[in-house]
């Protein structure tokens, strides 16, 4: 693979480096903007811009309760919906067609 920008960076005794300018700018990152390394079995070490994940307190909590519970009582955490509300669900939605990789059409807010 041919590189297209190549710049080299001197690493300090804490383990440091400054990432050139013209790497920040090819990543589309600025200061306290965030990168990701990959290395690969070759021991190659891949740059991204890091991606942005959103983190809700609640809801990690609450899915480690879930698996923290899931390895307590791996028979009884979880279990099959009971066939009335099966029925009732199926109901409520008749002959629904659901496309789930459809766009979403309006705002949206999670």
């Amino acid at each position: 693979m041919a590189a297209l920008l190549k710049e080299e960076s001197t690493i300090t005794a804490k383990g440091q480096t400054t990432v050139p300018k013209a790497v920040r700018q090819a990543l589309g990152v600025d200061y306290g903007g965030r990168i990701a390394f990959f290395v690969d079995d070759a021991h190659r070490v891949y740059v991204e811009k890091a991606t942005e994940e959103v983190s809700d307190p609640v809801v990690d909590s609450f899915l480690e309760f879930l698996a923290r519970d899931m390895t307590r009582h791996p028979g009884t955490s979880i279990a099959p919906l009971p066939a009335s509300l099966r029925d009732r669900m199926a109901a409520l939605v008749g002959d629904m067609d659901v496309d789930l990789d459809a766009e979403i059409d309006g705002d949206v807010a999670i």
